[in-house]
């Protein structure tokens, strides 16, 4: 395991906000990259899966889908891990990742809307 996969896993026990998993695992897009997956979502960042990998440190713009209040939100990545390969039908091969994005000078109206968001995507249903 890299030092960087151990300070990840450790990290993972302390995060300062609680995070909403999404089975459904929505599409979303970091700009200049492919869409990516969003795997988990929380008041300080998100989780995503997608081709290839990210940087640490650098600043991106997370954009969430319509159904999410199709949201722009700046961010950083604070960690990268390789989860595997995928092949295309055409025979090219891709790493497959997961990241950690930390969302960045968040204005005041971007955290009453992800608070929503979050408050609905929690929501008990029924």
């Amino acid at each position: 395991m890299s030092v960087e996969a151990a300070a990840l896993a450790e990290a993972g026990d302390r995060r300062v906000m609680p995070r909403t998993t999404l089975a459904e695992r929505p599409v979303a897009w970091v700009r200049g990259m492919r869409e990516v997956r969003l795997l988990d979502l929380s008041r300080t960042g998100a989780q995503i899966e997608h081709l290839d990998l990210l940087r640490l440190r650098t600043p991106c713009h997370l954009e969430l889908p319509p159904l999410f209040g199709a949201l722009i939100l700046p961010a950083h990545v604070v960690w990268c891990a390789v989860i595997g390969r995928k092949r295309t039908l055409g025979g090219e091969s891709f790493l497959r990742s997961r990241s950690g994005l930390q969302f960045t000078a968040l204005t005041v109206a971007q955290h009453a809307a992800l608070a929503d968001l979050l408050h609905l995507q929690s929501a008990p249903i029924g």
